[in-house]
């Protein structure tokens, strides 16, 4: 079954297609929507009012508050240094890593096709363009786009010239 018995469903969650996503040992916070072909991993958290677009990965130690986009295909990673042996060309296992983790903070968006590599933090409100790669911590209301990610803008800015045209216009 794609949706394990140790999924933590918060109430009112909408899962689009539950026979084709893959969730386990993860909690969903209340009223978050989940899109068709997403992976959710062990230990991730998604908070309240949240949605997830179809085709998305979320891996062992990714953190979203309450109130994020995730676009279409956006990807999460968890190791900074990634490999598949271990000097002794043994196989790694879970006990030969340390998840790195990952937090994008409270209304913050995420473009379809995103990267989120290890370790960052989105801030609050925040905005990461479609196809960014995001290497590097976000401030709080910064709008970033490129690879890898830079800041563009601020989405107070562009919250204040919409009032103004609303009142010049008006």
């Amino acid at each position: 079954m794609p949706i394990n018995n140790d999924v933590k469903l918060g109430n009112n969650v909408k899962i689009f297609h539950p026979q084709l996503v893959n969730l386990y040992n993860c909690i969903i916070g209340d009223d978050t929507k989940i899109g068709t072909f997403v992976e959710i991993q062990k230990n991730v958290t998604v908070g309240n009012r949240c949605k997830i677009s179809s085709h998305s990965f979320l891996c062992e130690g990714v953190i979203l508050e309450d109130e994020v986009f995730i676009g279409h295909g956006v990807m999460f990673t968890n190791d900074l240094y990634p490999r598949a042996t271990n000097e002794d060309g043994s196989l790694k296992t879970d006990d030969d890593w340390d998840v790195v983790e990952t937090r994008v903070k409270r209304c913050a968006s995420i473009g379809s096709n995103a990267t989120i590599l290890a370790g960052v933090t989105v801030g609050e409100k925040a905005i990461v363009g479609a196809g960014a790669v995001v290497t590097r911590d976000i401030p709080n209301y910064a709008i970033v786009v490129g690879v890898p990610a830079r800041v563009i803008g601020d989405v107070r800015d562009r919250n204040q010239n919409t009032q103004m045209t609303a009142t010049i216009s008006s």
